[in-house]
């Protein structure tokens, strides 16, 4: 079929910036070219096909198995003789004995499942002309548009968190033009059947790993037509001559939480549907599109424009490393606050390795929450980028593993509170999996304590710590009871852990005390310590902490001036120098343990790391290297590996992480980055433009959150400042830097402080 692209480029702009558009479909096996849409927990992949669209679809509940313990009871008799093969320096021994002894049973999680597809198959059309597909950041609304036989045809697709359905809208510019047949397809054990007017998939899930499935789902597709006919056959419905139509599609599993799949997946959807149905279209799309846009609008990021903004997003990414293109970095950033809108609110299930889309069975990695990393990753842009109540759903599930991590904790560890290792997934594991050379790392549910700390920081709500303290509590009691005294410096060591997950030069994973380990857990106490101090409570449990912390390891310099990894300097002798994780600078980014202005020694260390890794790597792990060059005040460095990550290599033509394959917390990671390079308020201060790469001379930036509870807002000309603003909704002092000018300000509650580029 020819297909010609709306006046040829360009010439349709909508009038604003956040938009994603295309000149032909998505072809219908290319996943990561079709646009997603989501409300948390409802995910749709939007592919514009014109003869015949498909809409694939996820629930955020839909993963394999079903509720499982997989603590595994021979690991707390094996724990001494591990950790005296650690210290004997039989590093290869103890990852065998590991291997064997306390890994999960099953030694693998679930995975998340699709839900399946919808199918809508048109008349076939003569050439197609004004092609266009979009998707609108401002409204969430996905919209395919084209000219066939001189009629116009358009859809639109979102999916509604106050009314929990996908709509998909379909009308045309004369009356009577809206026919196709509608059909379901899924990989599940699942039957499709279609009743009057409506679609209905009745499923259960997969079994996962010896974990037999226990959920049972149901989708259903209400087709409410204006106009015309809609005619059922056995498992499709036919739409004929109508003026418009709306889809109205709702999905739902039987799962309550990680222990109880009881739910009434048919009375929930059965619900949903209803109650839309009686809203008009107009009346759906607007209460969407205002939910919506009371979360997006709160920022607004603006680093230039120029011509390119004209070219289709496929034809920028492929163009952006070599063109004049700053607004695609921004298109960029605002991308990764529309997936955390769309794959993270209150009462759902947390962003996963893919957010909430998934066309697969199977997925890489099963897309589950990886938390040495992925998860925590995802939740960087969260905070600086206006969206704190978007981490409420990962709140909730640290709540669960202090449930589910203590029974690990008392049966592996011989140990109090809780542990979570380097995965989790629906049903909340904790025990190790994967293998020993993965799975061996106990400091997952302490770095995800410290990711939930940073929300209260940000905003100061006693009334989050409150529920917190105790989870992060948990976090600690564990580490105090695990912790040993290695025996060359006698400081106190996690053991066995990793380097997630590299190999050290003795050709092996395991060992003791690695960096991050004592980065994050040194993190952690402080936390505590100061969550205690809020509180008002735990003044004993305090000083316990404090002592401690003192005996933490160090952070050292190692032998080629970089930061060391591990407790002794094997970095020069590891076998693969240029690994994609970078832990061992957790201490630089996320965390502020090592300061460009207070640590500079260390900084130059981890600088010195970094060069030693290199700049190019997998997705999120080149995102993590735009944040740890911009702490390191180098925009220049730190553009030039996010001109990287936003190339075909690393950038997908609907803007999603290519890990690859697809990964979103890459994603996450590249706008944490921007905003890094535009502000920066760890250690007691707000810095503008920190790390301002020449790429973007002149720019505006609203709504951006820091540390204290306060919104500001830049602008500059010419690579300098020149205003800015902050609002103090909380009246907390604060410090304000740029470059070598720095004041202490104290804002009262609710007003803004107005600057000039010399701070005055």
């Amino acid at each position: 079929m020819l297909v010609i692209a709306a006046n040829s480029y360009g010439q349709e702009e909508s009038g604003h910036p956040w938009l994603l558009w295309y000149a032909a479909p998505a072809s219908l096996t290319n996943w990561t070219a079709a646009l997603p849409v989501g409300n948390g927990r409802l995910g749709a992949m939007v592919f514009g096909g014109i003869e015949r669209e498909r809409i694939q679809l996820n629930e955020d509940t839909l993963w394999s198995g079903g509720p499982y313990d997989p603590v595994n009871t021979n690991a707390l008799a094996a724990l001494p003789e591990v950790r005296r093969l650690i210290f004997a320096s039989q590093y290869a021994e103890a990852q065998t004995m590991a291997g064997q002894t306390m890994l999960g049973t099953p030694s693998r999680q679930m995975s998340y499942e699709t839900v399946g597809d919808l199918f809508l198959s048109f008349p076939t059309n003569g050439a197609v002309t004004d092609y266009r597909r979009e998707l609108d950041l401002d409204t969430a609304i996905a919209r395919t548009t084209f000219t066939s036989d001189g009629v116009k045809f358009s859809r639109e697709i979102f999916s509604s968190a106050v009314d929990q359905v996908v709509v998909v809208r379909l009308t045309a510019d004369m009356p009577g033009k809206i026919s196709f047949i509608a059909g379901m397809t899924t990989p599940q054990d699942a039957t499709v059947k279609a009743d009057g007017d409506t679609l209905i998939m009745d499923g259960v899930n997969g079994s996962g790993n010896g974990v037999k499935g226990a959920l049972k789902f149901q989708a259903r597709v209400r087709v409410l037509a204006t106009g015309g006919t809609v005619s059922a056959g056995l498992d499709t419905l036919s739409i004929s001559n109508a003026d418009s139509v709306t889809l109205l599609i709702a999905a739902a599993t039987s799962y309550k939480n990680y222990h109880d799949v009881s739910g009434d997946p048919e009375a929930i959807v059965k619900k949903q549907i209803r109650a839309a149905a009686k809203k008009s279209f107009d009346d759906l799309r607007s209460a969407h599109v205002a939910n919506y846009q009371k979360l997006f609008r709160r920022v607004d990021l603006d680093l230039g424009g120029s011509d390119a903004m004209k070219w289709p997003t496929d034809e920028r990414i492929k163009n952006f490393a070599s063109g004049n293109d700053p607004q695609l970095a921004a298109l960029y950033f605002q991308f990764a606050r529309y997936l955390l809108i769309s794959s993270s609110r209150p009462g759902t299930q947390p962003a996963n390795l893919q957010g909430i889309w998934n066309e697969s069975m199977n997925p890489p990695w099963n897309s589950k929450f990886t938390i040495n990393i992925n998860t925590e990753m995802n939740y960087w842009p969260a905070d600086v980028g206006n969206l704190a109540e978007c981490e409420e759903p990962l709140a909730a599930m640290v709540q669960d593993l202090a449930q589910t991590g203590a029974r690990t904790a008392r049966v592996m560890y011989g140990a109090r509170g809780w542990v979570a290792h380097h995965n989790t997934d629906l049903w909340r594991a904790t025990a190790p999996i994967d293998g020993p050379q993965y799975g061996i790392w106990p400091t997952g549910g302490a770095w995800l304590c410290n990711t939930l700390w940073e929300n209260y920081e940000f905003t100061g709500d006693k009334k989050f710590l409150r529920q917190l303290y105790p989870v992060m509590k948990g976090s600690a009691q564990f580490f105090l009871d695990t912790l040993v005294e290695e025996p060359a410096h006698h400081w106190l060591v996690t053991s066995p852990s990793l380097s997630p997950e590299n190999k050290h030069s003795h050709g092996a994973s395991i060992t003791d005390g690695p960096t991050m380990d004592e980065e994050i857990l040194r993190d952690l106490f402080a936390d505590c310590i100061s969550a205690s101090e809020i509180l008002g409570v735990d003044e004993k449990f305090r000083g316990q902490l404090a002592a401690a912390r003192a005996r933490l390891a160090p952070l050292q310099i190692g032998q080629a001036g970089q930061l060391q990894e591990w407790l002794e300097d094997w970095d020069m002798q590891a076998p693969d120098l240029h690994h994609r994780h970078v832990s061992h600078l957790y201490g630089l980014f996320p965390s502020d343990q090592i300061d460009f202005y207070n640590t500079p020694q260390l900084a130059a260390a981890a600088k010195k790391s970094l060069e030693i890794r290199g700049d190019e790597s997998t997705g999120w792990a080149t995102a993590w290297r735009v944040n740890l060059w911009a702490r390191l005040h180098d925009g220049d460095h730190a553009y030039k590996i996010l001109s990287f990550l936003i190339s075909p290599r690393r950038t997908y033509p609907d803007l999603f992480d290519a890990h690859p394959p697809f990964q979103i917390d890459g994603n996450f990671g590249g706008a944490s980055g921007i905003a890094e390079m535009l502000l920066q308020s760890e250690g007691g201060k707000i810095e503008f433009l920190p790390a301002l790469p020449a790429a973007w001379p002149a720019g505006s930036v609203t709504g951006l959150c820091a540390r204290g509870d306060f919104e500001v807002g830049i602008e500059w000309k010419d690579g300098k400042l020149i205003s800015a603003t902050i609002h103090s909704l909380a009246g907390n002092p604060c410090r304000i830097r740029y470059g070598n000018i720095v004041r202490d300000v104290k804002i009262r509650r609710g007003e803004t402080l107005r600057l000039n580029g010399d701070l005055q």
